[in-house]
């Protein structure tokens, strides 16, 4: 190999990123306004399983943070509470049941969450306390701010599914599903236009300004 095609080499690897596609998604409610925290995901058949990285969910001012938490399947979540009471966190879903009672502090070991769907966090002494888990089968996702919108990043050349959840859709993201297909350095543009449950959830839990619930 000489000189200049080494050159020429280190040149490809060096622009490899570049070559890399990525979608812009705009998830919007009936009434045409933004959507914030909703789950976009991008999958693919090509897409390798493998073991998700480490995440938190803190339980602080009696709320869990953040309300809705997207990771891939195999992440191990730590729940630290962050308060100066106990909280008791439990999950009832199919995608995964478990249960850490009454504690302060960290627990010693995390959850595992190792199975896809979506997984609803709650606490057995505030009953207000509420989150999300979307636990998902690709590393290409992203929650939306208040501005409805995501960057999907360094997705390889192919054909993906993208979908979007919400805690509040009506039916599942399946419904709303689209495919798109990339090639090497493509920049597309996507509308999700969602179906959305009133949100009755409590905006401020009770007792933290005045007392009443401990």
């Amino acid at each position: 190999m000489n000189a200049r095609t080494i050159i020429f080499l280190a040149g490809c690897i060096a622009c490899g990123g570049l070559e890399a596609g990525s979608l812009s998604v705009t998830v919007k409610d009936g009434k045409n306004a933004p959507v914030s925290e909703a789950v976009v995901y991008a999958k693919s058949s090509a897409i390798a399983a493998r073991a998700g990285k480490r995440a938190v969910i803190d339980q602080q001012s009696k709320q869990f943070i953040p309300y809705v938490t997207a990771l891939q399947v195999g992440t191990a979540v730590m729940f630290p509470n962050k308060d100066n009471i106990r909280h008791h966190v439990y999950s009832l879903s199919p995608a995964k049941r478990f249960e850490l009672p009454l504690y302060a502090g960290v627990p010693a070991e995390p959850v595992v969450f190792d199975q896809e769907g979506f997984v609803t966090l709650g606490c057995n002494i505030h009953d207000w306390m509420v989150a999300y888990v979307a636990v998902l089968p690709t590393p290409h996702f992203q929650v939306t701010g208040r501005d409805g919108r995501v960057v999907l990043k360094d997705l390889a050349a192919g054909q993906y599914t993208v979908a979007v959840w919400h805690p509040l859709l009506k039916g599942g993201p399946d419904a709303s599903a689209q495919r798109v297909d990339l090639r090497q350095g493509d920049a597309k543009e996507l509308v999700f236009t969602l179906d959305l449950k009133p949100d009755f959830r409590a905006k401020r839990a009770p007792g933290l300004s005045n007392g009443g619930y401990p």
